[in-house]
């Protein structure tokens, strides 16, 4: 019931204002967003990098409402990107974008323009060397997005995709994208989906989450074991090494601020462990969603806004 309530407040007016506007949350904003500028995305990824930790930076911007607004998320894509090749850390970080950011809810033309904004930050990435992964968001865009993925990999066969285990079709699409080439990070999900698509059980949604591993492992492609279960990852490194893998065959992904502490143990061990990084103004409902997946933060969360009163 908490996780329903916290993701049902991403989307309340009232609610984002509150924190928005309480001084005593932004500690807690802070442990899962790097900052809202660029220069603090180039930090947060340059520490990251010293403790041999990769990067995958998202600049958030979920509800873009006009095309004006998707032109700028690009624009903050590309000036990204180029600052991260200027730095010297192309190499070790990659953008993640989520196409309701670049157009693709617009109405008419939308998933035309989300295309098109999508190429123009995978050209800036290749001038740079580095990679794009695209997030995936709510059920209604699975199928847009993975077309979306399939035109940009004809000249782009590097674009990463996400695939969400409590997704009831995520086995099939694993299928689909475990070929050589194909990057695809697997989540648990994080948005709230009914029953007629998603599985609402979390015993349900782990073994899905390993059913769906065991495809991507067996496959050809390079996969990426977005979580922070302690059972999945030690289930990741056995399926690896029973698949012939090496340590840059896949990689882990966890998210900022969150096991720290293990992303550095892992990485010590010689596995490639990559840190969702996100930054930018518009937070609030990335922010939720983190509070919905791990109800221990939301006790800080709930003790700051009850500070504020």
């Amino acid at each position: 019931m908490l996780r329903a309530a916290l993701l049902a407040a991403s989307r309340s007016a009232g609610m984002r204002h509150m924190v928005e506007t309480t001084p005593l949350t932004r500690p807690v904003v802070n442990r899962f967003v790097a900052g809202e500028t660029l220069p603090d995305a180039v930090q947060a990824t340059r520490a990251l990098a010293a403790e041999n930790l990769l990067v995958t930076l998202d600049h958030l911007g979920e509800d873009t409402t006009d095309r004006c607004q998707a032109d700028q998320t690009v624009e903050a894509y590309v000036q990204l990107l180029k600052r991260l090749g200027e730095e010297g850390l192309s190499s070790r970080a990659e953008a993640s974008v989520k196409l309701s950011a670049v157009g693709q809810t617009l109405p008419g033309d939308g998933e035309k323009i989300a295309l098109e904004n999508a190429q123009r930050i995978c050209a800036a990435a290749a001038a740079v060397g580095t990679t794009v992964t695209l997030d995936m968001e709510d059920h209604t865009t699975t199928d847009s997005t993975l077309g979306i993925l399939r035109s940009l990999r004809a000249d782009h066969p590097w674009v990463g995709a996400v695939l969400q285990a409590y997704l009831k079709r995520t086995e099939a699409d694993c299928r689909d994208l475990a070929h050589e080439g194909s990057r695809v990070r697997l989540c648990k999900g994080a948005y709230r989906e009914p029953a007629s698509v998603a599985f609402q059980d979390k015993a349900e949604v782990d073994r899905s989450y390993i059913r769906c591993l065991k495809i991507l492992m067996a496959g050809g492609g390079y996969p990426m074991v977005a979580s922070h279960d302690p059972r999945i990852i030690e289930i990741a490194g056995d399926l690896a090494a029973r698949n012939d893998r090496k340590a840059d065959d896949f990689e882990y992904q966890m998210l900022y601020g969150i096991r720290h502490g293990e992303q550095r143990r892992l990485a010590s061990t010689g596995a490639q462990i990559r840190v969702y990084v996100p930054y930018g103004g518009e937070w609030y409902g990335y922010f939720m969603r983190r509070l919905a997946e791990r109800p221990a933060n939301t006790v800080f969360f709930l003790r700051a806004l009850a500070g504020s009163r």
